[in-house]
């Protein structure tokens, strides 16, 4: 009896986490090409802890991390295009899902692999 309770627990968990970190249809993942063509006219937000963007970031992004998303959301503009990146994807993604719930904002962008990927400029 108790291994089917502990394996019930675990398919409930793998369930979880598929839905959690699961990317929304209203995100549009960009590779690096797409992401460099527009990422000057929109808001390039680092979603990364402050240490993480303090060794090294893309060149022109802002610092607002997913831990401060909640609280900072109103600094970021629903009428702009937004453009996410964090270490290697998942964070964006959860990013993009309060910038949408808090801001209703349109234009959710994340780079495709992160900054992990990023070969273009970056500032340290």
């Amino acid at each position: 009896m108790e291994i089917w309770i502990l394996i019930a627990v675990t398919v409930l968990l793998i369930v979880f986490l598929i839905f959690r970190m699961k990317k929304p249809s209203y995100l549009s993942v960009l590779t690096q090409e797409e992401f460099t063509k527009n990422y000057r006219k929109a808001q390039l937000i680092d979603v990364r802890e402050e240490r993480e963007f303090k060794t090294g970031h893309i060149l022109g992004a802002r610092n607002i991390p997913l831990s401060q998303m909640r609280m900072r959301n109103s600094e970021i503009r629903p009428d702009k295009p937004v453009y996410l990146y964090c270490q290697n994807g998942s964070r964006s993604v959860q990013a993009a899902k309060i910038l949408r719930k808090k801001r209703d904002a349109e234009d959710l962008n994340m780079l495709k692999g992160g900054f992990k990927k990023w070969t273009g400029k970056v500032k340290k």
